[in-house]
C-alpha cells in the first residue's frame, strides 16, 4: 500500500474488503503517508471499506443494506463532491438465487441500493461511487463473453441489476470515458492462472462512476495492471481517476 500511495502521490485512497477490526487497520501508517483524514466501516474477517485522504473528509457515514451489518458501503464529502466507497457481494459460484443464498443476497443488495439512489441522489450535484462491484457488464469487460455468460459476475441477471443501479443516478461510467467500450478493459485476474499476462483471462470488476455534474472535472484514468506482479500480489489492481479540483466562485 505504501508503494502505491508513494508512487502516485494519491490524494484519496478507497479500499474494499479490508477484513479487519478498526483497531487492526494501519491507520497510523497511512497517516504518516499523508492520508491523515480517515473514515472506516469494517468488521473482523469479512468485507470492510475505508477512505483515506490528504484532503478533509466531511459527514462520513456508514450504510448497511438488506438488514445485515456487513460493512460494504461508506459515504463522505471530499474535494467538493460526495464520494461513495462500495463493496458489492461477490455472490458465490452458483448463479441461481434459489440454490445459492449468497447469489440471492447479491441481487437483493443491488435492488436495495438502486432504490435508495433512485430516491435520494441528486444528479445535479457532483458525486462519485467507486469500488469492487463484482460485475463485469460489457462483453469487452471479460476475456470471453460466450464462456463467461454462465459465470457469476457476468450473468445476464447481474448485468441487468448493475444497469439498473447505474440508471438510478444516472451514473456515468468514468472508466469508459477514457477507454472506448469496444476495447478490452480488465481490473481482475484470477490467482489460478500460472501466467496471468499470457492467458489474460481478466474481468473488469472494479468501477468508478460519476454523476453528470462531475464529468467535466474528469482528466484521466490509470489501471495499474503492473501491480499484479508485485509481491505479494492482489487479484485486483488499483484504478486511479484524475479529477480537477472544484472551481472557486
Amino acid at each position: 500500500m505504501a508503494r502505491l500511495v508513494e508512487s502516485r502521490a494519491i490524494d484519496v485512497l478507497c479500499l474494499q474488503e479490508i477484513k479487519a477490526r478498526p483497531d487492526h487497520v494501519p491507520t497510523a501508517a497511512l497517516a504518516e503517508m499523508g492520508l491523515v483524514h480517515q473514515a472506516l466501516h469494517t468488521m473482523p474477517g469479512y468485507n470492510g471499506v475505508g477512505i483515506f485522504s490528504r484532503l478533509p473528509l466531511e459527514d462520513s457515514t456508514p450504510f448497511d443494506w438488506c438488514d445485515r451489518v456487513d460493512c460494504r458501503h461508506l459515504r463522505t464529502r471530499v474535494a467538493g463532491f460526495t464520494l461513495h466507497c462500495l463493496y458489492i457481494p461477490a455472490g458465490g459460484d452458483i448463479p441461481d438465487p434459489e440454490e445459492n443464498p449468497r447469489f440471492r443476497h447479491k441481487l437483493a443488495f443491488f435492488d436495495a441500493l438502486t432504490d435508495w439512489f433512485d430516491r435520494t441522489l441528486d444528479p445535479d450535484m457532483p458525486a462519485m461511487v467507486v469500488g469492487d462491484f463484482n460485475v463485469a457488464p460489457l462483453e469487452t469487460d471479460v476475456w470471453d463473453h460466450r464462456k463467461m455468460r454462465g459465470v457469476v459476475s457476468h450473468t445476464p441477471v447481474e448485468v441487468a441489476k448493475l444497469g439498473a443501479l447505474q440508471a438510478s443516478g444516472p451514473w456515468i461510467d468514468a472508466m469508459r470515458r477514457f477507454v472506448p467500450p469496444e476495447e478490452k478493459l480488465f481490473t481482475w485476474w484470477s490467482y489460478r492462472a500460472k501466467d496471468w499476462r499470457l492467458t489474460n483471462r481478466g474481468r473488469r470488476l472494479d468501477h468508478i462512476w460519476v454523476t453528470p455534474a462531475l464529468v467535466d472535472r474528469l482528466r484521466g484514468l490509470e489501471v495499474m495492471d503492473d501491480t499484479r506482479d508485485w509481491t505479494p500480489p492482489s487479484d485486483h489492481v488499483p484504478v486511479i481517476v484524475h479529477i480537477d479540483p472544484p472551481t472557486k466562485g
